[in-house]
């Protein structure tokens, strides 16, 4: 019987991410001062994607519990309707991302990165994406995605699993 399947994962970048959805960072981020000159507001980051079909914006909150390593990637799910943002509050230090193009899913498109916790992640609508993978520590996230009368999740288990190789993300990271 053969081990597992390998991903490796790549550092997160604007460019890297492009087929799949949004970075949200601040660096590089279109900016200006508002409010007297008291704010910096970081413009439009992410393109939220939710109002088709009478969907409307929703914001929650995600806990997420850190997985252990190596993290077995056994299920794919996409969001049909809309977008989803998935932005770190304080503490959290990394986590992972498994995508894959939308449309019909093919494993051997699936890409993988590692974020920092200054990094969020906008998802676009039918990106198929692994469910949230914190790393070191329980972890917050504030989410954008879309509340409607349509279902809006897409559930596929993966033939075989997937393991991470972190080894490329981390050189040089001490």
């Amino acid at each position: 019987m053969s081990g597992p399947h390998i991903l490796r994962v790549e550092r997160l970048t604007r460019e890297a991410f492009a087929p799949f959805g949004d970075v949200i960072a601040l660096e590089g981020a279109r900016h200006f001062p508002i409010n007297g000159g008291t704010t910096e507001r970081f413009h439009d980051l992410a393109t939220i994607d939710v109002c088709a079909d009478g969907g409307r914006p929703l914001v929650s909150v995600f806990r997420a519990q850190p997985r252990a390593l190596p993290v077995a990637i056994t299920l794919m799910e996409r969001h049909p309707h809309g977008s989803q943002a998935f932005i770190p509050l304080a503490a959290v230090s990394r986590y992972a991302i498994v995508v894959a193009p939308a449309g019909e899913f093919r494993p051997d498109a699936m890409r993988a990165f590692l974020a920092e916790g200054w990094q969020g992640v906008n998802y676009a609508k039918g990106v198929w994406h692994h469910p949230l993978l914190a790393l070191d520590a329980v972890s917050d996230f504030v989410i954008v995605d879309r509340g409607g009368p349509q279902p809006n999740c897409d559930e596929i288990p993966l033939d075989g699993a997937w393991a991470l190789d972190f080894t490329p993300a981390c050189a040089g990271v001490a």
